[in-house]
């Protein structure tokens, strides 16, 4: 068995003894945690709901294709491949989405190509912007609009940069 299998336990494990050597009731503290959690997932509802349904809108609705053609020149310009813009744009929105698109790229262009390698790039530098900022919505008291465009941003930078290098190396 290697390493990386007994991370987790080793993990729970430290965690558990931790607990003994400084007396913590680890059942009552469990116990207690999970009793505010449960208000933190009835505030956050509203907010994953409405970002699953939008990101679903945003495909069905045939907005997404547009988007992405409209978007093309400008993606070419800064090096992201054309064939990847649609994926660039799903990113953000949907994790499963993208990978399901991801996967129809390899199918498509062959793992080793460029393509797949800005796509892999894409992928992985982004994060589901809009997830995340449900969680940050449902847990902040002021909503400000700031991080949404810093998270955005700091996505299509990573992409933009990614890109770059995987045409130089």
């Amino acid at each position: 068995m290697n390493f990386a299998g007994l991370v987790i336990p080793l993990l729970f494990a430290g965690v558990f003894v931790y607990a003994l050597v400084k007396r913590v009731r680890l059942y009552d503290s469990f116990t207690e945690g999970m009793k505010e959690a449960i208000p933190l997932i009835v505030s956050l509802f509203p907010y994953l709901a409405a970002v699953l349904m939008l990101s679903e809108l945003f495909e069905k609705s045939g907005l997404s294709n547009a988007v992405t053609a409209f978007l093309t020149p400008a993606f070419r310009a800064l090096g992201i491949p054309p064939e990847i813009g649609k994926l660039v744009l799903l990113k953000p929105f949907s994790g499963s989405g993208s990978t399901a698109l991801l996967s129809e790229l390899f199918s498509a262009y062959g793992p080793d190509s460029y393509i797949a390698r800005c796509a892999c790039v894409a992928y992985g530098s982004g994060e589901t912007v809009f997830y995340i900022l449900a969680l940050y919505f449902a847990g902040a008291r002021r909503k400000n609009l700031l991080p949404v465009l810093i998270a955005l941003f700091s996505n299509f930078a990573a992409v933009v940069f990614g890109c770059l290098l995987c045409r130089i190396l």
